[in-house]
């Protein structure tokens, strides 16, 4: 029984440290919503998007080694798994970070943290297509930061604009992308994970903006700072931090905390781009605390394997 405790302390340590991890991903993802904008003050968005991305492989490069070396182990040889686990996170990020940067084009700051938001609620349902149970505290918890996001983003005079329709479909993506990082993080190293998902969304991007765009050297230089923001914030440790903390976190209960990436969106475009926050705006952050709080305390079932240890271990006492 003393061994069960420990095991149940081990794996409330593991949830809460991903929560910590998931909650300052968010806060990184809100606020790189500004640079991805100001971003393409100055170049397009896929090259942005792929620049960024290169970025981040850059800087992802010397920590592995580093971390290889402090180990003082082999490194454990590429895998078919491994490869195919972050290619194909690459592709749904490709397509969901791309759908989001031009979307911004044609929306606001905010309104493009609302709608990429909306992944909350597509997770638990695309969950559900591939047999994971949701507990009612993240259904709850789920509608609460929907409505809170709504009344955050959405004003009297809200039309639905090309670049709204480009976010929504984004949202989609992003709850897929939720998925797999959630299965594969569990499964394989997450930095390596990471590396080859930018590689791959950084190669998509960059053959996009050699395709459809122009570039100048002079746009690239006005739009430096954006790139190394997003590159280093939004990327190398956003999304490092969100497969790193994926390990240990069910996808429908990450979806709850990375969604607050829309409260920080609003906060940074009022404070960075004067996009104004109403005071139902503050309410509507209160209300996707309180959907992450519900999600977060509601009780859930234990384990499969658990919950056979405490009926072995009640029919013991009997």
């Amino acid at each position: 029984m003393r061994c069960f405790s420990s095991r149940v302390r081990s794996m409330r340590s593991q949830a809460l440290r991903a929560d910590l991890l998931m909650l300052i991903t968010a806060m990184i993802w809100g606020s790189a919503f500004v640079a991805q904008r100001l971003g393409m003050d100055s170049i397009g968005p896929f090259l942005y998007t792929g620049l960024r991305f290169a970025l981040a492989c850059l800087i992802l490069l010397p920590l592995l080694a580093l971390l290889q070396r402090r180990s003082q182990r082999p490194a454990a040889p590429l895998n078919r798994g491994l490869l195919l686990g972050g290619v194909v996170m690459g592709l749904a990020l490709s397509l969901g970070i791309n759908l989001q940067q031009v979307g911004l084009l044609f929306t606001t700051v905010t309104n493009s943290g609302f709608i990429t938001g909306l992944y909350v609620i597509v997770v638990p349902i695309l969950g559900l297509l591939i047999g994971q149970r949701s507990s009612a505290g993240i259904w709850l918890g789920a509608c609460l930061a929907v409505l809170g996001m709504f009344l955050l983003s959405v004003g009297e005079g809200f039309t639905v604009a090309s670049g709204d329709w480009l976010q929504l479909a984004g949202a989609f993506v992003w709850g897929v992308h939720v998925l797999l990082v959630g299965f594969f993080a569990s499964r394989h190293d997450p930095l390596r994970l990471a590396l080859i998902q930018f590689v791959t969304c950084a190669v998509i991007s960059l053959l996009l903006a050699l395709v459809f765009e122009t570039a100048t050297l002079d746009g690239i230089i006005a739009a430096g700072s954006a790139i190394l923001y997003g590159g280093l914030f939004g990327v190398a440790i956003g999304f490092t931090l969100q497969v790193v903390a994926q390990q240990h976190a069910i996808a429908s209960h990450a979806a709850i905390i990375l969604s607050l990436e829309a409260v920080f969106a609003a906060i940074a475009g009022a404070l960075l781009l004067g996009e104004v926050l109403a005071l139902r705006g503050y309410l509507g952050c209160a209300l996707m605390f309180a959907g992450m709080l519900l999600a977060q305390l509601w009780p859930k079932p234990l384990p499969s394997e658990l919950s056979g240890t405490i009926a072995g271990a009640d029919a013991g006492r009997r």
